[in-house]
């Protein structure tokens, strides 16, 4: 994160290129940049997240980032909604398709 909070574009590389592997890890990596994630913009139930931006311009290019992130995208993203609200869902074996 820079001095105002906001993720590095080194950070933002890492989400983008992060590996299908340990995507519980990449959500870990979010949790811990993620800005109002205390005052529940960030809610996890299991393997389900669900996600608020609160209109901040830095979660705003995290979530980008993962966009970016083809596997991830395509294989965790549930849904999302006008205001910046997104859901995603980590499978795990089986489910996982491994």
């Amino acid at each position: 994160m820079d001095a105002d909070g906001y993720p590095t574009e080194k950070e933002l590389q890492a989400i983008r290129e992060w590996s299908w592997r340990d995507f519980a890890g990449l959500m870990e990596y979010l949790r811990e940049r993620w800005a109002y994630a205390e005052c529940g913009y960030w809610y996890q139930d299991g393997n389900t997240y669900r996600l608020s931006t609160a209109g901040w311009s830095g979660n705003e290019d995290m979530i980008r980032a993962l966009q970016e992130n083809r596997i991830f995208w395509s294989l965790c993203w549930l849904s999302s909604r006008r205001g910046g609200h997104y859901e995603f869902e980590i499978r795990t074996g089986r489910d996982a398709g491994g």
